[in-house]
């Protein structure tokens, strides 16, 4: 009978907590973004506006993190053999895309506003703006468990950690309008709300484009992965070595070792050996090892599928 892989079940368990967490989240904050937007309209507030556009691409983000969750909970399958783990690098990628067009969109609003700035309800701003620094505060520490290993969960917690400071910036505004009159101040918290929202969809833009490139995770070395491998003993050479990513938190590595001429049992062993090393050091759960006893290309550590025999 075979036994599930621990490492698989835990994904499980963390997936489906993860995906009750995010239903609570898109339930608070799709409420919250039907009352801040008609607040900002009453107010004739950008920076609440805005607020409230950032706000509907969370609540968008939120349910398609949701779903993709669910769907990385789904089996492996005959059509999708690494299971549905892209899903969530896909609705990242989807997520920031949409953050930088807003983005766009907003600095072209406050571009205008600021030649001709509008008259603020500071009062309402400052009430509207402390009731959202709430909201997204508690929806964003429900969604923080996890994203440090999960591009989906981080997608999602970056878009509500940027309404809690731009809601700050919401508060801040509307008490030196109150005082001040400067109605100016509510475009340039605006700005700053941009800013902020294109600076994140930026990160996980360029880390999504990544995985989807299957390139090397960031934090490994590849020379010294490689050293690594060669220091266990049995082992001669190291070559056709691929190491990429399904998801953040879901690694792959396959390649060929070069052993002298052994029995299958003392191969199975030196593979035993690479393979607890890779997981113990690397956190590569992963990997498919192809053991030969002859080096087929002496010279190329990577597998050049375009035929030529430069290797950079």
């Amino acid at each position: 009978m075979n036994r599930p892989n621990p490492t698989h079940l835990h994904l499980y368990d963390v997936t489906k907590d993860a995906t009750k967490r995010m239903a609570v989240s898109f339930a608070l904050t799709f409420v919250f973004l039907v009352g801040e937007a008609i607040a900002g309209y009453l107010a004739n507030s950008l920076a609440l506006l805005t607020d409230a556009a950032h706000n509907f691409t969370d609540v968008l983000a939120l349910g398609l993190s949701w779903y993709a969750l669910r769907l990385t909970s789904l089996p492996a399958n005959s059509q999708k053999t690494y299971g549905y783990h892209r899903a969530g690098i896909l609705v990242a990628l989807i997520n920031s895309t949409s953050l930088v067009l807003i983005s766009i969109g907003i600095f072209y609003e406050a571009y205008r506003r600021f030649t001709h700035p509008p008259a603020v309800k500071a009062d309402l701003l400052i009430g509207v703006g402390l009731l959202a620094f709430a909201i997204n505060l508690i929806t964003a520490w429900l969604v923080r468990r996890g994203s440090d290993k999960d591009l989906n969960l981080r997608s999602a917690y970056v878009h509500l950690m940027g309404d809690v400071l731009s809601t700050l910036g919401a508060v801040i505004a509307g008490v030196v309008i109150l005082f001040t009159q400067w109605f100016w101040v509510d475009t340039l918290v605006s700005l700053f709300i941009g800013i902020l929202i294109l600076w994140n969809a930026s990160r996980i833009l360029r880390e999504t484009i990544q995985i989807l490139l299957e390139s090397t995770p960031a934090d490994i070395v590849v020379d010294d992965i490689v050293s690594d491998m060669l220091g266990v003993e049995g082992v001669l050479g190291v070559h056709d070595l691929h190491i990429w990513s399904i998801s953040k938190d879901l690694r792959m590595l396959s390649a060929h070792i070069v052993t002298e001429d052994i029995p299958l049992s003392t191969g199975n062993q030196i593979q035993a050996a690479v393979n607890h090393l890779i997981r113990r050091k690397y956190g590569i759960d992963h990997t498919t090892l192809q053991l030969e006893c002859a080096e087929c290309d002496p010279v190329t550590l990577h597998c050049d599928l375009n035929g030529t025999e430069k290797n950079p």
